[in-house]
């Protein structure tokens, strides 16, 4: 398989692993008050946060399980590290298990995969998500601008849902955070290392995710 057909895959928010019940943490923050009106800078701040932290790992779990696949683990460990909140592990988890699903279904021999095999079946979705980019050929920067693009794409279709727009108008808030990604992408390629990885946080996210977690009328897990 081409790098860029398996980054389009990966891209694809229709791909069966689950995110159709993840808003990205658009939900909690809209339920806490949050103004329909700041989504498009709710979404740039999550890329420069989140979304880059994961971009990082994702690159990084793509290059230990081609070059060292005994060291996923540590890069794992380093990933759950800079996760603080038990509410954001158990959605990663859930989405690594997609992840992981589909990877031992397509590619059940690939070394990346029997390397993933390693972390059960529900490891971090940035870690997942790098070993079956590996799997299907994909350099650091496909990666890294894939998982940037998801998680834009992910808070842009929750609001569709949350709070109704324009979907043209949605289109736009992405089109406007394409500058932001591209340049993460170039952050993220970096050569990390588990102790270097990055830990931006975004403690305003963390503490919705935890609220959301005991709340009894939502739509998305988080």
């Amino acid at each position: 398989m081409s790098g860029e057909f398996g980054a389009l895959l990966l891209s694809d928010a229709r791909l069966p692993i689950g995110g159709h019940a993840y808003s990205a943490g658009l939900e909690p923050g809209l339920l806490d008050g949050m103004s329909a009106t700041d989504i498009p800078r709710y979404l740039e701040a999550r890329l420069r946060t989140v979304g880059f932290v994961e971009a990082a790992a994702a690159v990084l779990a793509h290059r230990t399980v081609t070059r060292d696949p005994d060291g996923l683990g540590t890069v794992h460990d380093a990933l759950l590290a800079r996760t603080p909140s038990a509410p954001a592990r158990q959605v990663s988890a859930m989405l690594g298990r997609g992840l992981y699903r589909l990877g031992t279904r397509l590619w059940p021999d690939h070394p990346a995969i029997t390397a993933l095999r390693g972390l059960g079946n529900a490891p971090q979705r940035p870690v997942a998500f790098g070993v079956v980019a590996a799997a299907m050929n994909l350099d650091a920067e496909h990666i890294a601008r894939s998982s940037l693009y998801d998680d834009a794409q992910t808070v842009a279709s929750a609001a569709l849902k949350l709070a109704p727009a324009d979907p043209v108008d949605v289109v736009g808030w992405v089109l406007a955070a394409e500058p932001t990604i591209s340049r993460l992408v170039s952050e993220a390629v970096a050569e990390w290392t588990p102790d270097t990885l990055p830990s931006v946080t975004a403690p305003q996210i963390e503490v919705w995710s935890l609220d959301h977690k005991h709340r009894t009328r939502r739509i998305f897990v988080a």
